[in-house]
């Protein structure tokens, strides 16, 4: 089995964040087909019944889950071609799918879309992953994700606050898919790397430790031990941008975090390295088209529309 570094683990889930998390009920009958189009990140938890996929589900991980030992051991027969009652499904929308109901079926579908730092997880995840017997895995995590969507009539009124807690149930169900697919041995050997190549993963780890440390490229390609222009190509190669963009952003990730869990724009920007506080909302405004003090209001106020 191939055993994933907790410390690694965690920073990858730290990563996450989403920007929006909506959860829909759908009943199927046998022979109906749920679409997903390529381009959106979905996730899907099976409340009851069994679907098969187009094109077949012939990759991923198969898990076989003692509940009464609690142990888990990987099987390296064929993954099955049917999803059942407890099993979660993720596609990061690299290409169309299709789900199809072999029988009645029960649905929990999260339509996703993920902060500035998709780019990072879309490197480090395949696509799809199948977590079957995911209730197993992540009882709590399956229990949440099978309350969600819609439990009452569409005059059911809409509550303040709904869409920051849909939000935040809908990460906590997807962190611990991803939990579940990595810590259980389906990860790949060396996984997990966003460069591929271990100088720069040490780089990587540097920003995301101390993103409010003064990170001049000369100082990144020291702890990379690389000189400064060989750094500098070999990052924006593996990365796909350059080393101020990648601080940058991993700056204003953990701005939104510090922020949405009530940080003043003043703290914030003082703990992530920035001169003033008038930079530092330039630099997050550049990145979400709001300042810093509008994005904190309308996270801690949100109400729906």
């Amino acid at each position: 089995m191939v055993t994933v570094d907790s410390a690694a683990l965690g920073q990858v889930l730290d990563s996450v964040e989403l920007r929006v998390g909506i959860a829909r009920r759908v009943a199927l009958t046998a022979g109906d087909l749920l679409p997903i189009p390529s381009g959106s990140a979905t996730l899907v938890y099976i409340v009851s019944g069994a679907l098969s996929g187009h094109p077949p589900l012939t990759t991923g991980c198969r898990l076989d889950v003692d509940r009464a030992a609690q142990l888990v051991a990987v099987d390296d027969r064929p993954l099955s071609a049917a999803l059942v009652s407890g099993d979660a499904f993720l596609t990061l929308g690299r290409a169309t799918i299709a789900l199809e109901a072999e029988a009645d079926a029960d649905l929990v579908v999260v339509d996703l879309e993920f902060s500035a730092s998709a780019t990072q997880l879309t490197a480090l995840l395949p696509d799809p992953i199948t977590v079957m017997s995911f209730d197993a895995l992540e009882p709590a995590a399956a229990a949440l994700a099978g309350s969600m969507g819609p439990a009452g009539p569409p005059s059911c009124p809409v509550r303040q606050g709904d869409p920051v807690i849909c939000r935040m149930m809908a990460q906590t169900v997807l962190l611990s898919v991803i939990r579940a697919w990595a810590a259980n041995g389906c990860a790949p050997a060396g996984w997990p790397s966003v460069s591929k190549d271990p100088f720069l993963d040490r780089v990587v780890e540097a920003i995301h430790e101390e993103p409010g440390r003064d990170w001049t490229v000369e100082r990144l390609a020291s702890i990379g031990a690389m000189s400064r222009s060989v750094f500098a190509e070999r990052f924006r190669s593996a990365i796909g941008r350059s080393p101020a963009d990648y601080v940058t952003e991993v700056r204003i990730d953990a701005a939104k975090r510090m922020l949405a869990g009530g940080r003043s724009v003043s703290e914030t920007s003082r703990v992530l390295g920035y001169a003033s506080d008038e930079g530092f909302s330039r630099a997050f405004r550049r990145r979400t088209g709001m300042t810093p003090s509008t994005w904190r209001a309308a996270q801690l106020t949100a109400v729906p529309a």
